[in-house]
Protein backbone atom coordinates (compact mmCIF):
# COMPACT_ATOMS: atom_id res chain seq x y z
CA UNK A 1 0.00 0.00 0.00
CA UNK A 2 2.83 2.36 0.86
CA UNK A 3 5.02 1.85 -2.07
CA UNK A 4 1.83 2.56 -4.35
CA UNK A 5 1.32 5.65 -2.43
CA UNK A 6 4.94 6.94 -2.90
CA UNK A 7 4.60 5.44 -6.51
CA UNK A 8 1.55 7.81 -7.17
CA UNK A 9 3.23 10.77 -5.07
CA UNK A 10 6.72 10.51 -7.16
CA UNK A 11 4.63 10.18 -10.61
CA UNK A 12 2.60 13.78 -9.29
CA UNK A 13 5.88 15.45 -8.98
CA UNK A 14 7.22 14.67 -11.90
CA UNK A 15 3.63 15.52 -13.86
CA UNK A 16 3.94 18.98 -12.10
CA UNK A 17 7.59 19.48 -12.74
CA UNK A 18 6.92 18.92 -16.36
CA UNK A 19 3.87 21.24 -16.28
CA UNK A 20 6.57 23.70 -14.57
CA UNK A 21 9.17 23.50 -17.05
CA UNK A 22 6.31 23.61 -19.85
CA UNK A 23 4.89 27.03 -18.08
CA UNK A 24 8.30 28.73 -18.02
CA UNK A 25 9.14 27.38 -21.53
CA UNK A 26 5.80 28.94 -23.05
CA UNK A 27 6.55 32.32 -20.60
CA UNK A 28 10.34 32.44 -22.25
CA UNK A 29 9.43 32.18 -25.73
CA UNK A 30 6.58 35.39 -25.09
CA UNK A 31 9.64 37.12 -23.71
CA UNK A 32 11.92 36.37 -26.16
CA UNK A 33 9.09 37.63 -28.97
CA UNK A 34 8.94 40.68 -27.16
CA UNK A 35 12.91 41.26 -26.93
CA UNK A 36 13.20 40.80 -30.40
CA UNK A 37 10.21 42.99 -31.95
CA UNK A 38 11.39 45.52 -29.55
CA UNK A 39 14.81 45.23 -31.00
CA UNK A 40 14.12 44.83 -34.22
CA UNK A 41 11.29 47.65 -34.53
CA UNK A 42 12.35 50.57 -32.57
CA UNK A 43 15.18 51.79 -34.45
CA UNK A 44 13.02 52.54 -37.59
CA UNK A 45 10.45 54.13 -35.43
CA UNK A 46 13.25 56.38 -34.00
CA UNK A 47 14.80 57.46 -37.22
CA UNK A 48 11.34 58.17 -38.83
CA UNK A 49 9.84 59.75 -36.05
CA UNK A 50 6.85 58.39 -33.73
CA UNK A 51 4.48 61.26 -34.37
CA UNK A 52 5.48 60.38 -38.26
CA UNK A 53 5.32 57.01 -38.01
CA UNK A 54 2.06 56.87 -36.07
CA UNK A 55 0.12 59.29 -37.76
CA UNK A 56 1.01 59.60 -41.17
CA UNK A 57 -1.38 59.47 -43.60
CA UNK A 58 0.49 58.26 -46.58
CA UNK A 59 2.73 54.63 -46.97
CA UNK A 60 5.28 55.00 -49.69
CA UNK A 61 7.86 53.02 -48.94
CA UNK A 62 9.46 51.84 -52.44
CA UNK A 63 9.36 55.37 -53.32
CA UNK A 64 12.22 58.19 -54.07
CA UNK A 65 11.39 59.72 -51.28
CA UNK A 66 9.47 57.61 -48.60
CA UNK A 67 7.07 57.99 -46.56
CA UNK A 68 6.14 55.46 -43.61
CA UNK A 69 2.71 56.71 -42.06
CA UNK A 70 1.00 53.57 -40.80
CA UNK A 71 -2.67 55.15 -39.46
CA UNK A 72 -4.55 53.90 -42.70
CA UNK A 73 -3.11 50.31 -41.15
CA UNK A 74 -3.71 51.48 -37.48
CA UNK A 75 -7.54 52.28 -38.33
CA UNK A 76 -8.52 49.93 -40.90
CA UNK A 77 -7.32 47.25 -38.76
CA UNK A 78 -9.53 49.23 -35.72
CA UNK A 79 -12.43 48.98 -37.99
CA UNK A 80 -12.40 45.99 -39.61
CA UNK A 81 -11.82 43.94 -36.23
CA UNK A 82 -15.25 45.73 -35.11
CA UNK A 83 -16.64 45.04 -37.60
CA UNK A 84 -16.28 41.70 -38.02
CA UNK A 85 -17.12 41.23 -33.95
CA UNK A 86 -20.20 43.62 -34.52
CA UNK A 87 -21.73 41.53 -37.42
CA UNK A 88 -19.89 37.62 -35.71
CA UNK A 89 -20.87 38.21 -32.44
CA UNK A 90 -24.22 38.22 -32.27
CA UNK A 91 -24.78 35.16 -34.87
CA UNK A 92 -22.41 33.69 -32.86
CA UNK A 93 -24.04 34.01 -29.65
CA UNK A 94 -27.69 33.19 -30.63
CA UNK A 95 -26.41 30.47 -32.75
CA UNK A 96 -24.57 29.34 -29.36
CA UNK A 97 -27.78 30.03 -27.62
CA UNK A 98 -29.90 28.03 -29.57
CA UNK A 99 -27.54 25.07 -30.31
CA UNK A 100 -26.87 24.33 -26.45
CA UNK A 101 -30.87 25.46 -25.41
CA UNK A 102 -33.31 24.91 -27.66
CA UNK A 103 -31.74 22.48 -31.08
CA UNK A 104 -33.10 18.89 -30.71
CA UNK A 105 -31.11 16.27 -31.55
CA UNK A 106 -30.91 16.11 -34.90
CA UNK A 107 -30.50 19.71 -35.57
CA UNK A 108 -27.44 19.65 -33.38
CA UNK A 109 -25.44 17.06 -34.37
CA UNK A 110 -25.97 17.67 -38.16
CA UNK A 111 -24.91 21.54 -37.18
CA UNK A 112 -22.20 21.29 -34.83
CA UNK A 113 -20.39 19.01 -37.22
CA UNK A 114 -20.61 21.76 -39.45
CA UNK A 115 -19.00 24.36 -37.48
CA UNK A 116 -16.35 21.98 -36.52
CA UNK A 117 -15.81 22.29 -40.34
CA UNK A 118 -15.78 25.77 -40.70
CA UNK A 119 -12.98 25.69 -37.53
CA UNK A 120 -10.31 23.37 -39.93
CA UNK A 121 -10.59 25.70 -42.95
CA UNK A 122 -7.45 27.12 -43.68
CA UNK A 123 -7.86 30.97 -43.90
CA UNK A 124 -6.26 31.24 -47.42
CA UNK A 125 -9.42 28.98 -48.12
CA UNK A 126 -11.76 31.53 -46.73
CA UNK A 127 -10.10 34.49 -49.04
CA UNK A 128 -10.01 32.36 -51.86
CA UNK A 129 -13.78 31.93 -51.90
CA UNK A 130 -14.04 35.61 -51.04
CA UNK A 131 -12.36 36.30 -53.81
CA UNK A 132 -14.14 34.18 -56.51
CA UNK A 133 -17.59 34.83 -54.87
CA UNK A 134 -18.06 38.04 -52.24
CA UNK A 135 -16.05 40.47 -54.03
CA UNK A 136 -17.58 40.00 -57.27
CA UNK A 137 -20.70 40.26 -55.40
CA UNK A 138 -19.93 43.27 -53.46
CA UNK A 139 -18.96 44.64 -57.28
CA UNK A 140 -22.12 44.20 -58.82
CA UNK A 141 -24.66 44.55 -55.35
CA UNK A 142 -23.00 48.20 -54.96
CA UNK A 143 -22.09 48.95 -58.37
CA UNK A 144 -18.29 49.59 -57.82
CA UNK A 145 -15.27 49.53 -60.22
CA UNK A 146 -14.03 46.62 -57.88
CA UNK A 147 -15.56 44.64 -54.88
CA UNK A 148 -12.08 43.88 -52.92
CA UNK A 149 -13.06 46.47 -50.09
CA UNK A 150 -12.66 46.87 -46.10
CA UNK A 151 -16.45 45.55 -46.94
CA UNK A 152 -15.69 42.28 -48.09
CA UNK A 153 -12.98 41.80 -45.21
CA UNK A 154 -15.39 42.62 -42.65
CA UNK A 155 -17.77 39.83 -44.07
CA UNK A 156 -14.68 37.47 -44.53
CA UNK A 157 -13.69 37.74 -40.98
CA UNK A 158 -16.96 38.22 -39.47
CA UNK A 159 -17.82 34.25 -40.89
CA UNK A 160 -13.68 33.26 -39.52
CA UNK A 161 -14.51 34.03 -36.08
CA UNK A 162 -17.79 32.64 -35.90
CA UNK A 163 -16.59 28.89 -35.11
CA UNK A 164 -14.47 29.84 -31.73
CA UNK A 165 -17.49 31.72 -30.43
CA UNK A 166 -19.98 29.25 -31.37
CA UNK A 167 -18.10 26.58 -30.19
CA UNK A 168 -17.16 28.31 -26.78
CA UNK A 169 -19.94 29.66 -25.42
CA UNK A 170 -22.20 26.29 -26.17
CA UNK A 171 -19.16 25.19 -23.41
CA UNK A 172 -20.04 28.17 -21.32
CA UNK A 173 -23.45 27.58 -21.69
CA UNK A 174 -23.59 23.46 -21.28
CA UNK A 175 -21.71 23.88 -18.21
CA UNK A 176 -24.00 26.01 -15.95
CA UNK A 177 -25.62 23.86 -13.30
CA UNK A 178 -29.15 22.36 -14.30
CA UNK A 179 -30.14 23.65 -10.85
CA UNK A 180 -29.94 27.15 -11.50
CA UNK A 181 -32.97 26.59 -14.73
CA UNK A 182 -35.01 24.18 -12.37
CA UNK A 183 -34.93 27.21 -9.82
CA UNK A 184 -35.90 29.49 -12.13
CA UNK A 185 -38.57 27.60 -13.98
CA UNK A 186 -39.85 26.91 -10.42
CA UNK A 187 -40.33 30.44 -9.77
CA UNK A 188 -42.40 30.68 -12.56
CA UNK A 189 -39.93 32.13 -15.70
CA UNK A 190 -40.76 30.47 -18.84
CA UNK A 191 -37.90 29.35 -21.04
CA UNK A 192 -36.44 32.22 -22.69
CA UNK A 193 -36.29 34.21 -19.09
CA UNK A 194 -34.59 31.63 -17.97
CA UNK A 195 -32.20 30.97 -20.50
CA UNK A 196 -31.03 34.80 -21.18
CA UNK A 197 -31.74 35.79 -17.65
CA UNK A 198 -29.93 33.07 -15.77
CA UNK A 199 -28.17 30.40 -18.01
CA UNK A 200 -26.50 33.33 -20.34
CA UNK A 201 -25.45 35.71 -16.97
CA UNK A 202 -23.83 32.68 -15.12
CA UNK A 203 -21.93 32.07 -18.34
CA UNK A 204 -21.12 35.54 -19.71
CA UNK A 205 -17.15 34.90 -18.36
CA UNK A 206 -17.08 32.15 -21.00
CA UNK A 207 -19.26 34.39 -24.02
CA UNK A 208 -16.38 36.85 -22.89
CA UNK A 209 -13.36 34.77 -23.22
CA UNK A 210 -14.86 33.42 -26.84
CA UNK A 211 -15.05 36.84 -27.80
CA UNK A 212 -12.02 37.93 -26.56
CA UNK A 213 -10.45 34.93 -28.48
CA UNK A 214 -12.79 36.42 -31.98
CA UNK A 215 -11.47 39.52 -31.52
CA UNK A 216 -7.67 37.87 -31.32
CA UNK A 217 -8.08 35.57 -34.64
CA UNK A 218 -9.79 39.10 -36.77
CA UNK A 219 -7.23 41.23 -35.91
CA UNK A 220 -4.67 38.44 -36.37
CA UNK A 221 -5.35 37.34 -39.59
CA UNK A 222 -3.72 38.34 -43.06
CA UNK A 223 -3.71 36.04 -45.82
CA UNK A 224 -7.24 35.92 -46.19
CA UNK A 225 -7.64 39.61 -45.84
CA UNK A 226 -5.16 40.54 -48.07
CA UNK A 227 -7.13 38.45 -50.65
CA UNK A 228 -10.13 40.06 -50.45
CA UNK A 229 -9.40 43.38 -49.20
CA UNK A 230 -7.39 45.19 -52.23
CA UNK A 231 -4.12 45.84 -50.08
CA UNK A 232 -4.23 49.37 -50.99
CA UNK A 233 -2.19 51.96 -48.76
CA UNK A 234 -5.82 53.62 -48.58
CA UNK A 235 -7.22 55.45 -45.66
CA UNK A 236 -10.08 53.40 -44.21
CA UNK A 237 -13.21 53.69 -46.22
CA UNK A 238 -16.33 50.68 -46.36
CA UNK A 239 -16.45 50.29 -50.54
CA UNK A 240 -12.38 50.88 -51.30
CA UNK A 241 -9.24 48.85 -51.33
CA UNK A 242 -7.56 48.73 -47.76
CA UNK A 243 -4.56 47.46 -45.89
CA UNK A 244 -4.89 46.56 -42.34
CA UNK A 245 -1.61 45.77 -40.75
CA UNK A 246 -1.14 42.11 -40.66
CA UNK A 247 -1.38 42.25 -44.63
CA UNK A 248 1.33 45.69 -44.32
CA UNK A 249 3.62 43.48 -43.27
CA UNK A 250 2.85 40.32 -44.71
CA UNK A 251 2.79 42.22 -48.51
CA UNK A 252 6.19 43.42 -48.72
CA UNK A 253 8.53 41.62 -46.29
CA UNK A 254 9.42 39.43 -49.15
CA UNK A 255 11.56 42.13 -51.27
CA UNK A 256 12.29 44.45 -48.06
CA UNK A 257 15.43 46.13 -47.07
CA UNK A 258 17.13 48.70 -45.36
CA UNK A 259 14.38 51.22 -43.55
CA UNK A 260 11.71 49.58 -45.79
CA UNK A 261 12.42 46.11 -43.70
CA UNK A 262 13.04 47.77 -40.13
CA UNK A 263 9.59 49.67 -40.96
CA UNK A 264 7.74 46.88 -41.22
CA UNK A 265 9.36 44.97 -38.20
CA UNK A 266 8.24 48.42 -36.32
CA UNK A 267 4.34 47.65 -37.60
CA UNK A 268 4.79 44.10 -36.39
CA UNK A 269 5.59 45.73 -32.92
CA UNK A 270 2.61 48.21 -33.38
CA UNK A 271 0.41 45.14 -33.93
CA UNK A 272 1.55 43.28 -30.89
CA UNK A 273 1.53 46.24 -28.31
CA UNK A 274 -2.00 46.70 -29.68
CA UNK A 275 -3.01 43.22 -29.11
CA UNK A 276 -1.64 43.19 -25.84
CA UNK A 277 -3.61 46.46 -25.29
CA UNK A 278 -7.21 45.10 -26.35
CA UNK A 279 -6.33 41.95 -24.46
CA UNK A 280 -5.39 43.50 -21.15
CA UNK A 281 -8.47 45.79 -21.76
CA UNK A 282 -11.19 42.74 -22.52
CA UNK A 283 -9.51 40.94 -19.09
CA UNK A 284 -10.11 44.31 -16.89
CA UNK A 285 -13.67 44.47 -17.83
CA UNK A 286 -14.16 40.95 -16.93
CA UNK A 287 -12.72 41.33 -13.92
CA UNK A 288 -14.82 44.33 -13.23
CA UNK A 289 -18.10 42.43 -14.46
CA UNK A 290 -16.72 39.69 -12.37
CA UNK A 291 -16.74 41.24 -9.35
CA UNK A 292 -20.23 43.14 -9.56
Amino acid sequence: MLDKKSSFNGSESIASLVFLILGIVNIAFVLLICIYLIIAGLPAIKEIGIIDFLFGTRWASTATEPEFGILPFILTSIYGTAGAIVIGLPLGFFSAVYLAKFANKKVRTTIEPLIDLLAGIPSVVYGFVGMLVLVPAIQVIFNLPDGASLFAAIIVLAIMILPSIIKISITSLEAVPNEYELGSLALGANEIETCFRVTVKAAKSGIAAAVVLGVGRAIGEAMAVMMVAGNAANMPSLFESVRFLTTAVASEMSYSSGLQRDALFSIALVLFVFIMLINATLNMLLKRGGKR
